[in-house]
């Protein structure tokens, strides 16, 4: 059974940081891409960041140079840095996994294979 977890969600200032971390069970973590993508109250999940399972990067124009994704295979963990947070930057956050990645554009949200529950991540102006 696979199960996707995330946790560091929470409520910060703009300009703050926080960081969102993910484990992944019950699959061959090495090779599955990871992803980040984030939910606002009214809006489409859309992809804000992802991870090949060699290390390549993906980054919404909208985070570059804010956010850092990184991952650790023998811990099977995803991380995501994220600074200088703005109110815009807030939503229901989700970790993601698949097996597909997308040169310039990462693990897309229609090949994704498993979904978190999601965590909050809330900036306040």
């Amino acid at each position: 059974q696979v199960q996707v977890v995330e946790s560091g969600g929470g409520l910060v200032q703009a300009g703050g940081s926080l960081r969102l971390s993910c484990t992944a069970s019950g699959l061959t973590f090495e090779h599955h891409a990871m992803g980040w993508f984030r939910q606002a109250p009214g809006k489409e999940r859309e992809g804000v960041s992802s991870i090949s399972w060699s290390g390549m990067t993906y980054y919404a124009d909208s985070v570059k140079g804010r956010f850092t994704i990184s991952r650790d295979n023998a811990k099977k963990m995803v991380y995501l840095q994220m600074d200088s947070l703005t109110p815009e930057d807030t939503g229901m956050y989700y970790c993601a996994t698949g097996l597909a990645w997308n040169y310039g554009l990462g693990l897309r949200r229609d090949e994704v294979t498993y979904w978190g529950q999601g965590t909050q991540v809330t900036v306040s102006s």
